[in-house]
Parts: structure tokens; C-alpha cells; sequence
């Protein structure tokens, strides 16, 4: 049986006609811990555009290349191995880079990463949440472990705030820490979307070392990069208290100076969503965990989907819309399309 697909063969740049290309594929069949998934909503994030960008930048590949890694659906089908869901549960998920992309109308996907869709989201505003909640999660709780008693009244500084993880990242450092959340945002209506999520100061960055120094915290304890380390490095390192932690998701084109963390003892932690997944880690099943504890958050109304920008119609002028948008790097929130 076919199912439609929207893919590409060449990176090129959004507005040529064959960026994305819309094709008909065989649907797939689950296997092992695999879900069949019935997607009913997608989200874009940063990486997506990156992948296309580079993915087939010298090459012209043979069959189009399906990427895409927000999804929310219904289980259709489960391989033998599967035992944490059945046919007809509703799920959502972030994927696995190293396999194909739920820019599709079906997609094969290990349970071992998947949650229970939060039964008070639409499909589109559960669509919004995976990657994003996964990647500041992980950045709070598996890299820093941060502990809402040892750490109270210490201060987390996010970098990009209104960005699609630093939205989620500013809800869970107020909701289940005891951290001063401080995130940076240069637009009236970032920093008021910032605000409205919780952050305790918004601060421009910009202006990042003196506006810091006004609001009384001129050192943090701990840093969330989610925008450019390696723009970032030299003020973060300065910025940052003795015995601090540093946490990038950005990575740096060069070489950095990391001796200039030697003197204070400061932690640096790399954050990767698709480690557990890529490497099948022993704790792969820990997204699992963690997608069903946020669904029941968010089901309680202690975090809100960080949904802005719904497109309706699974198509190829809506796909380019939303890397568009992406690329603009003026996005607030995140931008789903609903099926």
C-alpha cells in the first residue's frame, strides 16, 4: 500500500520549486519495539532545515529524502516486541535522526521513545511539544541535574527564550525547579512571550552583560544555550559562577577556549535529543518516561503548549512555509501543520 510523502533530492534553498517535492512511497510496516503511526500533525524545528540544507548539497539523491522530527498520530499497527501500546492509542514523539522523518502521512517509530499524547492537546498542539520539551528536559534534568531543593534560589539563564526549547525550558525551570529563571529576548513581543511564560526577568541580549548587572544577577549559576555557543562563549564564561554548568544544544564551528573554564571549575555539557535514540543507549527508554510525565503536565495545565502557528493541509506550500518561517530565526513558539 502507497502513502504520500514529502521529501527532497537535492539541498537547495527554500524558495526554488524542488526544495520539497511531494511523492507516493510504500507505507511501512512495524517491526520489533516499532509503532505504525497514523500522523495526524507535524511540527519544524531548526534542525530540520539545517538537515535539508546539507543532507544532498553535492549529490542528487535517488529517492527522496523524508525528514521531520515533531509528530503526533494514532498507533495503526505494533511489531511483535511492542508491550507499552495498542492499536488505536493516540501518541507523540520527537524520532530518530538516523531514520526516515514523519513528513509523511505514516511512519514506523520505536516505542521506546514514544508518550502518550496529552489527552487535553489537540494533535497540533501535542505536535508542538516533543523535541523541543525532550531537549530542555534532558538540558535541566539529565545534564545539570538540577534539584528543586539543593538548588534553591540559584539562577538558570536561557539564551534564545522564545525559541521553540527555550519555551518549554523557561515553563519547566518555573513549574518543577526553584531556580531565578532569567531568558533573553531583544523584540517587545518575545520578551512578552517570555514573561507570559514565566520567566522571572527578561533581559536583551543585546545588552546581556550590563542588563544582567542592573537586574542584580551579574554571574548565573547555570547556562542554557539554545541559540550560538560559539558566539556566546567568551561572555558565557565570564558570566557564569564558579562551579557553574554550561549547556549547549548548539555546538561551535571552531575550536573552543576551554581553559577559560579551568579557573572556576565550570561544568560544560553538550545536549543532543537523539543521542538515546542514534546509539540505542541503556536508558533509551527514558524519553519514554519523560514524554509521559510532561503529557500528564500538561493534561494538569502546569506546563501549555508552546503552539503559535497552525498551517492546515499536509502540502508542500505549507512545509516551505514553515521552514521559511524557521529560517527567518524570528520565530516565537513553534509551527505546526495539521494533517
Amino acid at each position: 500500500m502507497k502513502m504520500k510523502a514529502i521529501g527532497f533530492k537535492q539541498s537547495l534553498p527554500i524558495t526554488e520549486a524542488d526544495s520539497f517535492i511531494a511523492f507516493d512511497t510504500e507505507k511501512p510496516t512495524p517491526e520489533g519495539y516499532e509503532l505504525l503511526v497514523k500522523i495526524e500533525a507535524i511540527s519544524v524545528n531548526p534542525v530540520d532545515f539545517k538537515v535539508r540544507h546539507n543532507a544532498a548539497k553535492d549529490t542528487i539523491l535517488d529517492t527522496p529524502k523524508i525528514i521531520g522530527w515533531d509528530a503526533s498520530g494514532t498507533v495503526e499497527a505494533v511489531g511483535d516486541k511492542t508491550s507499552k501500546f495498542k492499536v488505536g492509542d493516540q501518541v507523540y514523539y520527537a524520532g530518530d535522526i538516523t531514520k526516515a522523518g514523519c513528513n509523511a502521512e505514516y511512519q514506523v517509530i520505536d516505542e521506546r521513545i514514544v508518550g502518550k499524547k496529552p489527552e487535553s492537546l489537540t494533535h497540533a498542539q501535542a505536535a508542538a511539544m516533543p523535541l523541543t520539551t525532550l531537549t530542555a528536559y534532558e538540558s535541566l534534568f539529565d545534564r545539570i541535574k538540577v534539584n528543586a531543593e539543593t538548588d534553591n534560589g540559584k539562577s538558570v539563564l536561557i539564551l534564545a527564550g522564545a525559541g521553540g526549547v527555550g519555551s518549554i525550558a523557561i515553563q519547566l525551570a518555573k513549574k518543577l525547579t526553584n531556580l531565578t529563571v532569567i531568558a533573553t529576548a531583544s523584540r517587545e513581543d518575545s520578551a512578552q512571550w517570555c514573561k507570559d511564560l514565566g520567566a522571572d526577568f527578561v533581559v536583551n541580549h543585546h545588552h546581556l552583560k550590563s542588563e544582567l548587572e542592573t537586574i542584580g544577577h551579574p554571574e548565573v549559576h547555570y547556562i542554557l544555550d539554545f541559540v550560538d555557543l560559539e558566539g556566546y562563549w567568551e561572555l558565557a564564561t565570564d558570566i557564569v559562577k564558579p562551579q557553574g554548568h554550561i549547556v549547549s544544544i548548539t555546538g561551535s564551528s571552531k575550536p573552543l577556549d576551554l581553559n577559560l573554564l579551568k579557573n572556576k571549575s565550570v561544568s560544560l555539557s553538550y545536549e543532543y535529543m537523539y543521542t538515546r535514540s542514534m546509539y540505542t543507549t541503556e536508558d533509551m527508554e527514558r524519553q519514554h518516561d519523560i514524554l509521559n510525565k510532561i503529557a500528564e503536565l500538561l493534561d494538569a495545565g502546569t506546563l501549555k503548549s508552546t503552539l503559535t502557528t497552525t498551517l492546515k493541509g499536509f502540502t508542500v506550500a505549507n512545509l516551505k512555509d514553515a521552514h521559511r518561517l524557521q529560517e527567518s530565526g524570528k520565530s516565537i513558539g513553534k509551527t505546526v501543520i495539521e494533517f
